[in-house]
């Protein structure tokens, strides 16, 4: 008999085709999310569920006695209780590397769109105010040859950091919960405490997981040690940026700018005081947003779950659950 699985995410057709060699498997077809009530009646004889961003903790396991894994359809799994899962002997697993280059391409594209106001200036051409070709209020700033501090550097920032050396000869510092020697001697890449970082980088990038550590990691006592000209890029996850600080930073002029892919809430609400900056670059939370990535991420995402329903180890299980 195949192990039973539930996706309660859209997949492609061949994913699907992949997955139902190897597993029975319901799917959630409607446009809109499934509830959880309405997912703990699917769960109530699966070995497995493919997923990005359900949370997983005990109410969930609690519904689904026979769930072997938890497949997240994405880097970050800060939706996994991670005790819980450990007291119940649920494997999770993620899909990282499939990713880095993609979302690394994303962040120098909001470096770049941030310092040199591209996304202003697209207006101010298109709403006609375009009447002469020096006009100083343009101007924006450089980006090679200045100081990129990155916050977190696992692969994503490693990958960033390759773009700024080698493609824009910066300077790279970084901050992480352990030294990186072969970033430093493959990029020179150069490690620095959170504050010397804070105050001596030109673009901040933060990358850093969400953990109960990092929530609320920049608040304004970060953003008063930044720069005046200092440009603050968030792609990790909006809580880690207090966000009425940092509209305090880009509406007094702490900072020059910021490029978010992430909020704090999200869907980013209408009366969110950041869309109405000219200052700041907003994108809708789409760091690995395009089909070629995507399709190798439920590709990986199957693959961990595939391996797990059939008592085979799945190889992107997450740090902390690879002891179960």
């Amino acid at each position: 008999m195949k192990p039973k699985v539930f996706i309660a995410r859209k997949v492609p057709d061949e994913i699907l085709e992949y997955i139902g060699k190897y597993c029975d498997y319901e799917k959630w077809d409607s446009e809109g999310k499934i509830t959880r009530e309405e997912l703990y009646k699917k769960l109530s004889d699966k070995d497995g569920l493919i997923t990005t961003g359900t949370r997983i903790d005990e109410e969930l396991l609690s519904h689904a006695p026979n769930l072997k894994i938890v497949s997240n359809i994405s880097v970050g799994y800060n939706n996994f209780d991670l005790d819980a899962m450990k007291a119940r002997k649920v494997i999770g697993t993620h899909t990282p590397n499939v990713l880095d280059d993609t979302v690394a391409d994303l962040i120098f594209g909001l470096i770049l769109s941030a310092a040199r106001r591209i996304p202003e200036l697209d207006r101010y051409v298109k709403d006609g105010k375009w009447k002469r070709g020096d006009d100083l209020n343009l101007f924006g700033l450089n980006v090679h040859h200045k100081t990129l501090g990155i916050i977190g550097m696992g692969r994503i920032g490693e990958a960033v950091a390759k773009r700024a050396k080698l493609g824009f000869d910066m300077d790279v510092i970084y901050h992480n919960r352990s030294r990186k020697p072969e970033v430093e001697e493959k990029l020179g890449a150069k490690y620095s405490d959170m504050e010397d970082l804070l105050k001596t980088s030109d673009f901040i990038v933060l990358m850093t997981p969400l953990t109960k550590e990092t929530e609320g990691l920049i608040g304004y006592k970060e953003f008063d040690l930044m720069k005046k000209t200092a440009i603050f890029i968030n792609a990790s996850r909006g809580q880690t940026v207090n966000e009425k600080a940092l509209i305090d930073a880009l509406e007094n002029k702490k900072i020059y700018a910021a490029g978010l892919d992430v909020f704090e809430k999200e869907p980013v609400e209408k009366d969110n005081h950041l869309l109405k900056l000219d200052n700041v670059v907003t994108l809708p939370h789409i760091g690995s947003s395009n089909d070629q990535t995507r399709f190798e991420m439920a590709k990986v995402g199957a693959e961990n779950l595939i391996k797990g329903v059939c008592g085979e180890v799945p190889p992107n299980i997450v740090p902390e659950l690879k002891s179960i």
